[in-house]
């Protein structure tokens, strides 16, 4: 027998606790919705007889289902467990801690991004809907109405930045990949908070004007590729674009920022 072999072998292993086995049973009926959002699980004495565990027991696998935001406890005489969907929210406070605990930097947040958004600019254009195109479009209407309410053609840094992070996030959740999309959506405060950083920061009005319209400028041909679903071109065009995009946002001291100090 091999030393790494050995060296499992007799290792002890902990036996899940009671508490966690009901709240996989729970965790899984919400998952396949058998449980759905907004109903009540039934009386604590019908769980604890169903289950056959005392109440302490119960309420530790409820505590555990609390943290997963899957359950909602509501206290008094009408009180209960009240089910919940699922929240990116959760798993996006996880991977931004986990992103923090490595140190991890907004160049290589970045990198990631540019990996995943041009692939999805491919599939868009691969699948579009009218309803995709029309929501594209909103956006950059409110993109030019932002300019267009300002003297100068500048528009507002905090109103910028929310509506082009829009554009982006709108890219990769029509892509029709889910684990793409959920992907955006996790690393959504590290990026939006960031880009509200870079341009409230560092806003260059000697430049602004022209930066702005190339970025509009930019937007729409994207969705003109996506419209006439040329796949080749949408994801060239904007692999291009963010490759610009990012020598704009990560040229300063932000970008090897960890991200843990995005948030401090």
């Amino acid at each position: 027998m091999s030393a790494p072999m050995a060296a499992r072998v007799g290792q002890i292993v902990r036996a899940p606790k009671t508490a966690e086995l009901i709240a996989t049973q729970l965790r899984r009926r919400i998952v396949q919705g058998s449980l759905k959002p907004g109903a009540m699980l039934p009386s604590e004495i019908h769980l604890m007889e169903q289950f056959g565990v005392s109440r302490p027991t119960l309420r530790e696998a409820f505590r555990i289902l609390e943290t997963e935001n899957l359950l909602e406890i509501r206290r008094g005489s009408r009180g209960g467990a009240l089910v919940l969907a699922p929240d990116v929210s959760v798993a996006a406070r996880y991977v931004g801690l986990l992103l923090q605990f490595q140190g991890t930097t907004i160049d290589d947040v970045y990198e990631a991004r540019m990996v995943a958004e041009p692939a999805c600019a491919r599939m868009l254009a691969e699948r579009r809907s009218g309803q995709d195109l029309a929501d594209l479009n909103e956006v950059i209407k409110d993109l030019e109405s932002a300019i267009e309410l300002r003297d100068d053609s500048v528009p507002d840094h905090s109103l910028w930045s929310r509506l082009t992070y829009q554009f982006h996030e709108l890219i990769m959740q029509r892509s029709g990949n889910k684990t793409l999309a959920l992907q955006g959506a996790v690393l959504h405060d590290i990026v939006a908070t960031h880009i509200t950083l870079r341009v409230a920061l560092h806003f260059d009005r000697a430049e602004s004007p022209e930066r702005f319209q190339r970025a509009i400028k930019a937007y729409k041909k994207l969705v003109a590729l996506v419209e006439a679903q040329d796949a080749d071109g949408a994801e060239r065009h904007w692999r291009s674009h963010m490759k610009a995009a990012a020598h704009y946002l990560l040229k300063d001291d932000l970008h090897n920022k960890p991200v843990v100090d995005l948030f401090s």
